[in-house]
């Protein structure tokens, strides 16, 4: 109506100038002043299609902060369906106005990949054995599906007698996600109460928390409320496995992290080794989250881990600088001093979400990366988005956890072969090869697998490692594996191809098998001379034709 208005008016304008004619000083002042006021009228249009324009998108933002909470109620459900109606009813321009105190135009408009590709693991039929995966969460489609379903099913795939489920700690992302997406993701208490509506009586907890930390207390008090509505329960160790008392506090689960996020990040930047990238001046920072929790020692243990495996211009920071040497400028100023020129940066969690994209490799001043480049005493800043659940290492590193309670739980369900105790006939097998820790493991191009042979009802497995690092192994514990006449298994030189069809050589080994789905000592030494206890199982034989 008020477009109409206009239109009339200077209609009513241009008529009456052309009947006035010109010359009369009178007649031009009606002109001047229904020109003015046409003006006026427009202006006064503009503005109120501006206003409107912004309670429209004011409206969208009130919507999307009252879903931005940790508490989930009874109207979340509709909640999140009005705040996503209201944001498609928004004209292009109304969507760059949404503002509020947690909402943007990111929160709806931000292309995070497809989320039809992820499965929120909240189906019933569960069974009697449940391994709930619990995580912080992501909003980030891409990195829910390749990270963190990339767990979900390393460990489906590993224990297929046991039903995976999943669980978010963070309802706000969960609501991000149902609001968005429309996908349904189990916050804690509705994952638990669906394994009991379901009748579970074996549940297993495998949090993908990287740390003991304050999520992992919430999750562990959680669990606790329900324990007693389960035959058997248990919560398996997060990623760095026990907190440890000392700076220098190192266990096998952050060496092998440290490993192969470092291997991980190194390939990805194109260097042969990181020795390679040490000679090119190229330090890689790898950024965790950071907590005011006590085990934020878990960072400084990090640091150390590293420096215990000669990884000198490798640095650990986190975003909320906490501890005190991890904050970004701290950071900045250990790789000065170290005298790098090019910086590596990467997210040192489980996921590769809005941390790893905006606080680390984001445009804005506060990001990592804006901050080293601001700095001006590097040649090069370059960052790696990718979450540690993608990495077979880290994959294998949970398996090993939630073996680990099972084994707590004296459950055998851990393996779907019903081979234990019996007798293969003569033959050759492909068999999986399970160790206790990531660092020690079968060659990624063999999947986990190795090749098992019986002979007179004798067994044995060759397997291709990583590298040639490992150069014996020992049936039993690694004090005995010292003593005189012990006899160690003596390495083989095999060729292994990748995915890529490049091909390497590592050491390979044949292992005594005395009984399939059972754990056995094995020990094993590296090239620096120290033995290492393990525990390994051979599992789910296949006849090879």
């Amino acid at each position: 109506m008020k477009k109409k208005l206009i239109v009339l008016m200077l209609s009513m304008s241009m008529t009456a100038a052309l009947v006035s004619g010109c010359g009369s000083t009178a007649e031009t002042a009606v002109e001047s002043t229904a020109t003015e006021t046409v003006q006026e009228t427009a202006t006064e249009a503009e503005t109120a299609d501006a206003e409107s324009d912004q309670e429209a998108a004011d409206k969208v933002a009130a919507l999307i902060d009252q879903i931005y909470v940790q508490e989930r109620n009874d109207n979340t459900d509709e909640q999140c369906a009005e705040a996503k109606a209201a944001w498609d009813a928004l004209t292009d321009a109304q969507k760059e106005l949404v503002e509020g105190e947690n909402a943007d135009p990111d929160y709806f408009g931000r292309d995070t990949g497809d989320a039809s590709k992820d499965d929120p693991l909240n189906a019933d039929e569960i069974g009697e054995n449940e391994l709930l995966v619990v995580s912080f969460g992501t909003s980030f489609n891409d990195s829910r599906t390749e990270d963190i379903g990339g767990i979900e099913k390393a460990l489906q795939k590993a224990y297929p007698d046991w039903s995976v489920r999943r669980a978010f700690t963070a309802q706000i992302i969960i609501n991000h996600v149902q609001a968005r997406d429309g996908e349904k993701i189990d916050n804690m208490d509705q994952a638990l109460q669906r394994a009991v509506d379901n009748g579970v009586k074996n549940l297993i907890v495998q949090p993908t928390h990287l740390m003991h930390g304050a999520e992992y207390d919430e999750l562990s008090e959680a669990v606790a409320s329900y324990s007693d509505k389960f035959e058997s329960v248990s919560i398996a160790e997060p990623l760095l496995g026990e907190v440890g008392s000392a700076d220098d506090s190192v266990n096998s689960d952050k060496e092998a992290v440290a490993k192969a996020v470092t291997a991980e990040a190194v390939k990805t930047a194109g260097y042969e080794s990181l020795d390679a990238a040490k000679e090119d001046g190229t330090a890689f920072v790898f950024m965790g989250h950071g907590t005011s929790h006590t085990a934020k020692i878990s960072y400084s243990q990090m640091q150390n881990q590293m420096n215990a495996l000669g990884y000198d211009n490798v640095f650990i920071g986190t975003v909320e600088g906490e501890p005190e040497d991890t904050a970004c400028e701290a950071v900045i100023e250990k790789i000065q001093e170290a005298g790098y020129k090019k910086v590596i940066l990467r997210p040192l969690m489980v996921v590769a979400g809005d941390h790893a994209n905006n606080d680390m490799a984001g445009d804005d001043d506060d990001s990592w990366k804006s901050q080293f480049e601001a700095s001006g005493v590097f040649d090069s800043i370059e960052t790696q988005i990718a979450g540690l659940g993608q990495i077979p290492v880290i994959q294998d590193l949970y398996v090993s956890h939630t073996h680990a309670a099972m084994e707590e739980l004296g459950t055998s369900a851990a393996s779907s072969s019903d081979t234990t105790d019996a007798v293969l006939e003569d033959g050759t097998y492909e068999a999986e090869f399970k160790t206790d820790s990531g660092m020690f493991h079968v060659n990624e191009a063999n999947d986990g697998k190795g090749v098992l042979t019986v002979k007179d009802g004798q067994m044995s497995i060759h397997i291709s490692l990583t590298s040639k690092n490992i150069v014996n192994l020992f049936v039993g514990k690694a004090a005995d594996a010292k003593k005189d006449g012990a006899e160690l298994l003596q390495p083989t030189t095999d060729t292994v191809t990748y995915d890529d069809g490049t091909t390497e050589e590592v050491n390979g080994f044949d292992v005594p098998v005395k009984a399939l789905d059972k754990d056995f000592d094995l020990a094993l030494i590296g090239t620096k001379g120290k033995w290492y206890d393990h525990t390994v199982s051979v599992t789910n034989p296949v006849k090879v034709d």
